[in-house]
């Protein structure tokens, strides 16, 4: 392990959260205590802000406003979805950003996202190694899907699983108002891993939530669905059902995908989701011929802060302090992880570092014994889960009734001379 002294940058990537500000926070208070980092630098757009040589300096931000980033949702520092090729096969980036690396004095580098960020953050640590510059890289977790491998959970799920639990249970409320009856569907994010679309049981456990939950761990039969919903709807004259937008059929086939355009996709391939719930709503409604309403709650599921929760909140800062600790300690190429302890009966989460080799493109689904036998529900043990991680309400700070947000100077650092770049 060597002893680092120098400038670290810090970016964010992927899809944002409720609290992955405060793995920020965590990460900048951590990297200003250092006697080891010179200067706290943050990266606009993420790994992109670094291959433009677009840097913010975060060591001159007021200590007020970097607190109230606890406050805000989204990603501040601005997030991007960039695919990186392997430096092996093409190490053009890497050069960029060892370029900047070296203009800055940059010896610690911390990403913040999901399992391509932590592949991109793989990746930057295997050629800094291959190329001999000393360089100290730690990814910081986040997503609201939860399903980055190895780690017992992640930030960001927490506060998503709240905000998904808390909006099932007043919509149930809501659906239960007329004399006449109606067959409710929501559409919850998580395209491979069911992790969100399964907190909506926690809105049953307390009697307000979904009569039928689907998740993408299993094939989705849609004549078996639409015979689910009727028995219920003949039965309680009211329906309301949970999906994950990433169901799909015994193909493979995503249902939302059926009539919809396959070829929109991101930069890493991914295909673009949505619109399921007014599919499956169609379907229910020529079958049935009740009055059928689909729900997609989309964005407001990752940026709910409101309704955050305090364990997501207080672990998301954990992650981003530890992160930098390790990294200012003379470690590299690893993740902060999560595992979970009982102690006197009471949940506790312990941090811990994992390879980042070992995490990076990698799925953690929702156990297939945690799903029930008809394929529509989850089972008391995600409950026992799910349930200590969205505990707690941060104090929350106001401005005449609405959230402060923070508002960072962001003052650029200048780039590199046109000559070069």
């Amino acid at each position: 392990m060597l002893d680092l002294h120098g400038a670290c940058i810090i970016g964010q990537s992927g899809g944002p959260t409720a609290v992955i500000n405060a793995s920020i926070y965590g990460a900048i208070c951590a990297a200003l205590e250092s006697e080891n980092i010179t200067k706290v630098l943050g990266a606009s757009h993420g790994i992109v802000g670094v291959l433009k040589d677009d840097l913010y300096y975060l060591n001159i931000e007021e200590e007020e406003e970097l607190r109230l980033l606890l406050n805000t949702p989204s990603s501040e520092l601005g997030s991007c979805r960039y695919k990186m090729a392997d430096p092996d096969t093409d190490d053009t980036d890497y050069k960029r950003i060892l370029e900047v690396f070296q203009k800055y004095d940059v010896r610690f580098f911390f990403y913040n996202g999901g399992n391509d960020s932590m592949d991109t953050c793989e990746k930057i640590s295997r050629y800094m190694s291959k190329v001999g510059y000393d360089c100290n890289v730690i990814g910081i977790p986040k997503t609201i899907d939860n399903d980055l491998a190895i780690t017992d959970h992640c930030p960001g799920y927490g506060s998503a699983a709240k905000y998904i639990a808390t909006t099932c249970m007043e919509v149930f409320k809501d659906t239960q108002v007329y004399d006449t009856g109606s067959i409710t569907v929501i559409e919850i994010m998580g395209r491979h891993a069911g992790w969100l679309t399964a907190a909506s049981a926690l809105a049953g456990y307390y009697g307000a939530g979904p009569d039928l939950i689907y998740l993408p761990e299993v094939d989705f039969d849609m004549d078996k669905f639409i015979s689910d919903v009727s028995e219920l709807y003949k039965a309680n004259n009211n329906v309301l059902v949970a999906v994950s937008e990433g169901i799909h059929d015994k193909n493979g086939v995503f249902i939302s995908e059926y009539g919809a355009n396959k070829s929109s996709k991101d930069a890493f391939g991914h295909t673009q989701l949505g619109g399921l719930a007014a599919i499956l709503a169609s379907a229910i409604k020529e079958k049935t011929g009740a009055k059928v309403r689909g729900i997609e709650l989309s964005l407001l599921q990752r940026c709910a802060s409101h309704l955050a929760s305090k364990t997501d909140l207080d672990e998301a800062v954990l992650a981003g302090r530890m992160a930098v600790e390790a990294a200012a300690a003379g470690i590299t190429g690893q993740m902060v992880a999560f595992e979970r302890s009982n102690i006197d009966g009471k949940y506790h989460c312990n941090a811990k570092l994992i390879p980042l080799k070992s995490v990076a493109n990698l799925e953690k689904k929702v156990p297939l014994e945690w799903i029930n036998e008809s394929k529509n529900g989850v089972t008391s043990d995600f409950i026992d889960y799910a349930l200590p991680l969205i505990q707690g309400e941060p104090k929350r700070v106001l401005e005449n009734s609405l959230p402060r947000f923070a508002r960072l100077k962001k003052r650029p650092v200048p780039p590199l001379p046109k000559e070069i770049k």
